[in-house]
């Protein structure tokens, strides 16, 4: 795929949430190198500030926005900031999430809400923000980073996993409103991906089972067949599949991303 400013995405402008680190910061890289403005928004600003300096140091118009997708008023601002740095918001890749564990019977009444605020209501507050832009202009890309979760069920995650599979329905959803409008919303589903929440997940099995840091990790390189992590970069790859004016056939679709795990 050609990158810079001449690729595929040039003249479009892409928000990615979550995009201080991981999948999002792998997902900005992805969208500027194809040729899109890219504007990455996340909580912690030094993150996103880091991000978009490396774009820039590469030529990419990037920009930096911290942004709370949980709060209406932050999410507000992150659409003025998008509007007044990008020549418009074509797409959306909705990143930002949280992922605790615990067993349902000691499952806090506030990690269930905070988990759901971010990963679900997060996803629902910036699609309303920039899906009448995209829809107006009939076109436009909404890609939700939702996770095999969203399509299973696993001890000690029901609240991740039922964020997400509220994620995956409100993606059903919405795509089934805009499809005859040019606009496209889809979800991508990964395995477990070699990022920062994946540590943090091996962190607490060792700390919880007893078990080393590698075979904790090793647990969860079992959960994919081809006995590996996913590489954040083959999520950012799926999202310019999607992206590509050759997949607007694709539409309200959960793609996995597992190794073959989840075998549909």
């Amino acid at each position: 795929m050609p990158t810079g400013p001449a690729g595929p995405l040039a003249g479009k402008g892409a928000v990615v949430t979550g995009g201080g680190r991981g999948i999002g910061a792998a997902v900005a890289e992805a969208l500027a190198e194809a040729g899109a403005a890219v504007l990455v928004a996340a909580r912690t600003r030094t993150e996103v500030d880091s991000v978009a300096e490396r774009l820039r140091k590469k030529g990419a118009s990037a920009h930096a926005v911290p942004c709370d997708v949980t709060d209406p008023a932050s999410v507000a601002g992150l659409a003025q900031a998008a509007a007044a740095r990008l020549p418009r918001v074509d797409i959306l890749v909705n990143n930002a999430g949280v992922a605790p564990s615990a067993p349902v019977k000691s499952l806090t009444l506030e990690e269930w809400n905070r988990t759901f605020s971010v990963n679900a209501t997060g996803t629902f507050l910036c699609t309303q923000a920039f899906l009448p832009g995209m829809v107006e202009r009939r076109w436009g890309r909404v890609v939700n980073v939702a996770s095999v979760a969203a399509l299973g069920g696993a001890p000690y995650i029901a609240a991740y996993a039922a964020s997400k599979h509220a994620v995956l329905g409100f993606t059903r959803c919405a795509a089934a409103e805009v499809a005859a409008q040019g606009v496209t919303v889809n979800a991508l589903c990964p395995g477990y991906v070699d990022t920062p929440m994946t540590e943090a997940a091996v962190q607490r099995i060792a700390a919880k089972t007893g078990k080393s840091r590698e075979d904790a990790l090793a647990h969860i390189r079992a959960t994919n067949p081809q006995g590996r992590l996913i590489a954040p970069e083959e999520v950012a790859f799926a999202v310019l599949f999607l992206c590509d004016e050759r997949a607007r056939g694709v539409n309200g679709q959960a793609l996995v991303l597992d190794g073959g795990g989840l075998l549909a």
